[in-house]
This record gives structure tokens, sequence and C-alpha cells, in this order.
């Protein structure tokens, strides 16, 4: 396969590309785990999530 004169462009924009991709990635799994651990510090605060109530506990 022969890209012609263009061959370095092609292959840097595609691995600049996959950079790009795989710390997105990275980032999202990070804050997941961030979101997770603060979600479980807050509960086990005694700080409940709205949506983890049913209509009847409302008062």
């Amino acid at each position: 396969m022969s890209l012609g004169p263009y061959t370095t462009f092609i292959v840097t924009s595609y691995l600049v590309v996959l950079a790009v991709v795989v710390l997105l990635i990275a980032w999202i799994a990070i804050d997941y785990r961030r979101q997770k651990r603060r979600l479980s510090e807050l509960e086990s605060d005694g700080i409940s999530r709205r949506s983890g109530r049913s209509t009847t506990d409302r008062t």
C-alpha cells in the first residue's frame, strides 16, 4: 500500500487521533471511578440520592 508523498502526514494524523481517543477513554474511566468514590462517601455520611427514594418515602 503506497500512500504517496503524504505518508508522513497521514500516519501522523492517525497517531494523533488514536492518542486523543485513548486519552478521552482514560479520562472517562478515571472520572467514573472518582464519581463512584464520591457517591459512596456521601452515602456513608448519610446523604442519599433523591432518585433512590420511592414516592411513598416522601413526607
